[in-house]
């Protein structure tokens, strides 16, 4: 067995070593440093000896994640001092101020740990220095959430390569099928157009540009369609050919302004020599809808030489200012501004039971003098157009064998909204426009006749299904729909 060791008697240092550690396991100060929590208070009374230690490892953060340790502290060098500071900042006799910890992330600030007890001299112990400040939580205000943007407002379909739809197929062109179910021509030149529009093979043909003057042939079995503002300037030969769809497109004839541009004009004649914005001669089954149709040099649309079974539908009509003031057939200020001729003489045997057209939902707009139309022969069922051009002598006139029916239409500031051509053609001829009724038409601000009667044949009803509109709901309809879409 081992021997116990002869008493000796403490020294004074050793005794007051042993009450200083007595001391500090009353007041609790002397846990181990690794696992101090941020709850240590700081102590203010100065130890005797010890030096302070650097700073021990950090308090924990509050409520949020920790700050990172810091370094275990040195031992104080007071007397007997070798213990390692725990938590904040060792007891330097009342202990220098104990480092902050690392900074914990989230949470509200920690507490500085418990204070290094140094080997203390007396007090010391609980000499655990001024509180450190623990890692100060990382609690800085986050930002607001930032407010997300509004969701932008879908734009309108801005794809002009996918052609509007049509507007239903009504009237005497029922059945016109153009190029039907054929695969799409893009075409952007004036001489890829011609290439594609003739003959009479079936073709569609999406017109994508704006062609500068020229004269251009259309065949049978063809729908042309304008896309993304397409214009064709010039003229449009529409010359026995039959199944012919033209929508959506701007026909601008050569004469804007001034007939002399057109390459077919003589100033021995007047602007009569000229070319039509587009000529229609002798086929069946046409239709023209969604057009804007101006400044042909003889009329915009003329229909005539036995050409049947024709609707025009959704179409403005206009002119330029001009005069026609030299040649034979000169109109002087008027400047032959005379936009579509339904049958383009008298005494004509091949016109008898044709030139049928159907008009409806047409503007004939600024400065149309005459021919809104100018009719012979046909059977013309005129319903749902307006009539604005201020510049008008008539609208609607009836020439030889002529029949109209004119139904639920708007004359808004026009002369002579139906005529007759002559006492003499009236007797040929019947014009059917009533004022009363369902199918009244509309007369804002108009003068002159509106001609009815007549001793021809009168046409009151056609073979073909249509619905009317309200002559009141007419002139915004229509300007707001008629021409490209």
């Amino acid at each position: 067995m081992r021997h116990p060791l002869p008493y000796r008697a403490a020294s004074s240092s050793s005794h007051a070593a042993r009450i200083g550690a007595l001391a500090c396991l009353l007041v609790g100060a002397c846990a181990n440093s690794d696992t101090v929590s941020g709850t240590g208070s700081g102590g203010s009374a100065a130890g005797n000896s010890g030096a302070g230690g650097v700073s021990g490892t950090t308090g924990s953060g509050g409520s949020g994640t920790a700050g990172s340790a810091g370094a275990p502290g040195t031992a104080g060098s007071g007397n007997g001092g070798t213990a390692t500071g725990s938590g904040g900042t060792a007891g330097s006799g009342g202990g220098t101020t104990g480092s902050s910890g690392t900074t914990g992330a989230g949470g509200a600030a920690g507490r500085g740990g418990s204070g290094g007890s140094g080997t203390a001299g007396r007090g010391g112990a609980a000499g655990t220095g001024t509180t450190g400040r623990g890692g100060a939580a990382g609690t800085g205000t986050g930002g607001s959430t930032g407010t997300g943007g509004s969701t932008g407002t879908g734009g309108s379909s801005s794809d002009c390569m996918t052609p509007p739809a049509a507007s239903p197929l009504v009237g005497w062109g029922t059945g016109t099928t153009g190029g039907g179910s054929a695969t799409p021509q893009m075409v952007s030149t004036t001489a890829a157009l011609s290439s594609a529009a003739g003959g009479s093979g079936a073709a569609v043909i999406y017109v994508t540009a704006k062609l500068p003057n020229a004269s251009i042939k259309i065949g049978s079995n063809k729908t042309i369609v304008g896309l993304c503002g397409a214009e064709i300037h010039g003229h449009l030969d529409v010359v026995g050919s039959s199944n012919v769809i033209i929508r959506n497109i701007k026909i601008v004839g050569y004469a804007v302004g001034d007939c002399s541009l057109d390459p077919s004009y003589t100033s021995s004649v007047g602007c009569s020599s000229g070319n039509d914005a587009i000529t229609v001669e002798q086929g069946s089954h046409l239709w023209f809808d969604h057009d804007d149709i101006s400044d042909g040099t003889d009329g915009n649309l003329d229909i005539t030489l036995g050409a049947d079974l024709v609707t025009v539908s959704w179409t403005k009509f206009h002119y330029t200012p001009r005069t026609d003031n030299t040649g034979s057939d000169s109109t002087g200020g008027a400047g032959h501004r005379y936009s579509s001729l339904v049958g383009g003489g008298d005494n004509s045997p091949g016109d008898v039971g044709k030139l049928n057209v159907t008009w409806h939902h047409n503007w004939w707009a600024d400065n149309v003098v005459e021919r809104q139309p100018r009719v012979r022969y046909g059977k013309n069922h005129l319903f749902n157009n307006l009539w604005s051009s201020t510049a008008s002598n008539y609208c609607i006139r009836a020439g030889m064998d002529a029949m109209i029916l004119a139904e639920a239409n708007a004359f808004v500031g026009v002369k002579n909204p139906t005529q007759f051509n002559s006492t003499a053609d009236q007797m040929t001829s019947y014009i059917t426009a009533p004022t009363t009724g369902t199918n009244a038409n509309l007369l804002t601000n108009t003068s002159g006749n509106l001609a009815t009667g007549g001793g021809g044949t009168a046409f009151t009803m056609p073979t073909y299904t249509y619905t009317l509109d309200a002559a009141s709901s007419v002139q915004a309809a229509v300007m707001a729909g008629a021409g490209p879409q």
